[in-house]
């Protein structure tokens, strides 16, 4: 697997697991991806969450997305950096996966908007594929 196989797995299969830090206890939770390329890999939580509090605390998670039906599991490493830019929450705002954020935004459910919704982008630099046919041999593992 390469560099850009790892970026169509990740837009293929969009939900993934967040690992994040909280004290000494490791937290994991589902998320949807937004975007994945060469740029990074772009996804968004709420300000007032405990997963922000944890990633602000410890910029560096690992993502965990599975391709079920190909039989890969695909981590990828590295440090968050927060998105301010109200253009791309208003694009993410838009997109028709979305729907959820539309409503919180255009019918006010959301006081706040633009600083209640966090965008982060991950800078991978590493990655680790693993699929069953390799179980006994061992992972991959990918500098990106």
């Amino acid at each position: 697997m390469n560099r850009q196989d790892v970026f169509e797995l990740m837009k293929s299969n969009p939900a993934f697991f967040l690992a994040t830090i909280d004290g000494n206890q490791p937290r994991v939770r589902g998320m949807l991806l937004y975007r994945a390329d060469e740029s990074g890999i772009v996804f968004h939580t709420g300000t007032f969450k405990d997963v922000y509090k944890q990633i602000q605390n410890n910029p560096r998670v690992e993502l965990c997305f599975n391709d079920f039906k190909k039989g890969i599991q695909l981590r990828v490493s590295g440090n968050l950096t927060e998105l301010t830019d109200h253009a791309l929450k208003d694009e993410i705002a838009r997109h028709p996966s979305r729907g959820f954020l539309r409503q919180w935004k255009e019918e006010g459910k959301m006081e706040d908007f633009y600083n209640k919704l966090a965008v982060f982008q991950l800078q991978p630099d590493s990655a680790t594929v693993w699929s069953m046919d390799r179980n006994f041999s061992g992972k991959e593992e990918l500098a990106l």
